[in-house]
């Protein structure tokens, strides 16, 4: 994949969106992304179902990538850091996790992070707990509509379908985002898309190569 990148002003700050499913708040030195999924594959195969532990480390060498790219000196995660509490993949994530000593690495709890991770605060890992707030923006792992904040979620692993021509058609992730919320596509690429949660929001798709903006109305802005 071949990094592209929009850059946006929100509440006055600069946030570089990327085609690896992660954007960049140049402010706080932040990696900013959501569902992750460690453990998932790991899970898939311990019921039954052949699935190469491969996706996570690819996920992870992304996410190395752009912490180097940027010079990050944070990760924040906006849930869903595990898939299922602690199984033979999380070897993989920590692993990964020595290369980075310097960077602070930051969790959101979401739906999937309910079960016991009571060992990742023996890691250099922080449980922010179901919120966190880093003003102008609050960090929570499910959207919601809340007066007088701007949140930043995930969870709904957005998409877009776009028309091709002769009845073809394509879906892309997508962030997708209004004047008071942002929604996050998943980082894991073993995740699926729900290309019915954009309804009149604006979003930034992206492909392996590419990364563009449209209206609500499905139209190149």
């Amino acid at each position: 994949m071949t990094l592209k990148t929009i850059t946006k002003t929100i509440k006055n700050q600069e946030i570089i969106f990327t085609n690896e499913r992660a954007l960049f708040w140049t402010g706080e030195k932040a990696l900013i992304l959501s569902d992750l999924h460690v453990g998932k594959t790991a899970y898939f195969r311990r019921n039954g179902i052949p699935v190469p532990s491969d996706i996570l480390s690819d996920d992870l060498a992304r996410l190395g990538a752009l912490i180097k790219h940027f010079d990050a000196e944070q990760v924040l995660i906006v849930g869903d850091f595990l898939h299922a509490g602690k199984n033979s993949d999380y070897a993989i994530f920590e692993e990964w996790q020595v290369q980075f000593p310097h960077v602070r690495i930051r969790i959101i709890k979401g739906n999937h992070d309910v079960f016991k991770a009571s060992f990742l605060e023996k890691k250099s890992v922080e449980i922010c707990g179901s919120e966190l707030e880093m003003p102008p923006f609050t960090f929570i792992h499910e959207p919601e509509d809340r007066e007088g904040s701007f949140l930043v979620s995930g969870h709904l692993h957005p998409g877009i379908t776009l028309k091709l021509e002769r009845n073809k058609s394509v879906s892309l992730p997508c962030y997708r985002y209004s004047e008071t919320q942002l929604v996050l596509p998943a980082f894991s690429r073993f995740t699926g898309l729900d290309t019915k949660s954009c309804g009149d929001y604006h979003c930034i798709a992206f492909s392996e190569n590419l990364i563009f903006e449209m209206d609500g109305s499905g139209q190149f802005s």
